[in-house]
């Protein structure tokens, strides 16, 4: 006996395709799913990393200019250290010349002349001191003048003044005056002095 479908084939096939689109809609949306969840680990993973690498490069930082801090430290040691050294080579360089300014200051002292203060800055000199009279201040700056380890003698101040011996008792005030003065000089070495002179 022959069979006859009186179903539509045409409607079959339709719902056929409309469930063949479906599956395919439902594969598609998990896919895509699928892709944007591994596209969102790559992009986690990337970040990651170079977060990782930003961190590293960030303490690798930090022990440079860790290092660079002590280097700077170890600089100013060393610096103090050399200026140090220079100002003990100068004085140990200079002692025996401080020795020779002192005893030609006792030299160059005229009768008649007292000093009452010195100073020294480096080489700068400052005498300050009485005389018995302007006579004799002028032959203690010839004398400097003359002397081996002091030079240039520049007076700034000089005063003429009475003594008075009186302080209580009812002797009469000394008539005879004294002055006070103030000169600067240099400290200078004979070699110093020499090119000086050959140059003059």
């Amino acid at each position: 006996m022959v069979k006859i479908n009186l179903l539509n084939w045409r409607e079959e096939k339709r719902k056929l395709i409309e469930q063949q689109f479906y599956a395919l809609l439902v594969v598609a949306f998990f896919a895509g799913i699928g892709a944007i969840f591994a596209v969102q680990m790559q992009l986690d993973a990337m970040i990651d990393y170079q977060s990782s690498r930003n961190s590293y490069i960030s303490n690798e930082i930090k022990k440079v200019e860790k290092a660079i801090a002590e280097i700077k430290a170890l600089e100013k040691k060393k610096a103090d250290l050399l200026a140090r050294m220079n100002v003990i080579q100068e004085l140990q360089g200079n002692r025996s010349e401080s020795v020779h300014m002192l005893d030609d200051l006792v030299k160059v002292l005229p009768e008649g002349v007292h000093l009452t203060e010195f100073k020294q800055a480096k080489k700068a000199l400052t005498f300050i001191g009485i005389a018995q009279s302007n006579a004799r201040v002028s032959a203690y700056m010839r004398n400097i003048e003359r002397a081996e380890w002091i030079e240039n003698p520049s007076l700034k101040v000089i005063q003429s003044k009475k003594s008075d011996n009186t302080k209580g008792n009812k002797k009469k005030a000394n008539p005879k005056g004294y002055s006070e003065f103030t000169l600067t000089s240099q400290q200078a070495a004979p070699k110093d002095k020499n090119k000086k002179d050959k140059k003059g």
